[in-house]
């Protein structure tokens, strides 16, 4: 998954956070101080950065400002100023997304992904390569082996979605948000419906899994069949 780096000074919140992240594969660095979170930021070199704004040293604000002038890191600004305004303006100075306290970790995983996501957009134009399994965005084609396979649009962007985060398990309000753009509470028997089609495509079941793996009460995993 992804470096992560905490800035925050409420030691509670701070462990909760991280355990959280690792919990769900991430791997974090923290600092309690705006400035050890610019030494962090440097050393450290994060795929993204959680920035409280309300630090003791520094406001986060001029954290971001100072951040944006060594680093183009994504930054997730997570603080319980939820002042329109003021969301506006830390926007504005650079941040990428900016979640209010409280918040889930799941909510604040989700933002991560999806700043990563967005940052990662011309990687997820080539073509991936899963096993025998071939999905190439920019033609709209996949294929198993020397088999191209027909899939409707919708099944494509499934199985290209799935593709791009082969070995990570993928569940499926995240499928009905990305793939369906419906909003959180969708019917996941839409999701069912789409992977029991990919199976069938692939050659596959849900009893005798080659790619596609479901795992109990979580989602989803693409995955290469092993030897």
């Amino acid at each position: 998954m992804a470096q992560v780096l905490v800035v925050e000074d409420d030691a509670t919140i701070r462990s909760s956070i991280i355990r959280g992240l690792t919990d769900r594969g991430h791997a974090v660095v923290s600092a309690p101080t705006a400035m050890a979170g610019l030494e962090q930021a440097v050393s450290a070199r994060p795929d993204v950065v959680v920035l409280d704004l309300g630090l003791p040293d520094l406001d986060g604000k001029a954290v971001l400002r100072m951040l944006r002038g060594v680093s183009d890191v994504p930054v997730v600004v997570a603080t319980a100023r939820d002042d329109e305004a003021e969301i506006v303006a830390v926007l504005d100075a650079g941040a990428d997304d900016y979640v209010v306290k409280p918040f889930g970790v799941a909510q604040l995983d989700a933002r991560i992904r999806a700043v990563l996501r967005r940052g990662g957009e011309e990687q997820a134009d080539a073509s991936v390569t899963v096993g025998g399994l071939t999905v190439d965005p920019r033609a709209r084609r996949a294929a198993l082996g020397e088999q191209v396979l027909e899939l409707t649009p919708r099944e494509f962007d499934l199985l290209h979605y799935l593709a791009v985060r082969a070995g990570e398990v993928v569940s499926k309000r995240e499928l009905l948000t990305e793939v369906w753009q419906l909003p959180y509470g969708g019917a996941d028997k839409t999701v069912d419906v789409h992977l029991s089609w990919l199976r069938r495509k692939l050659g596959e079941t849900a009893q005798q899994p080659r790619y596609l793996h479901a795992v109990r009460g979580v989602g989803v995993r693409l995955a290469a069949p092993e030897a």
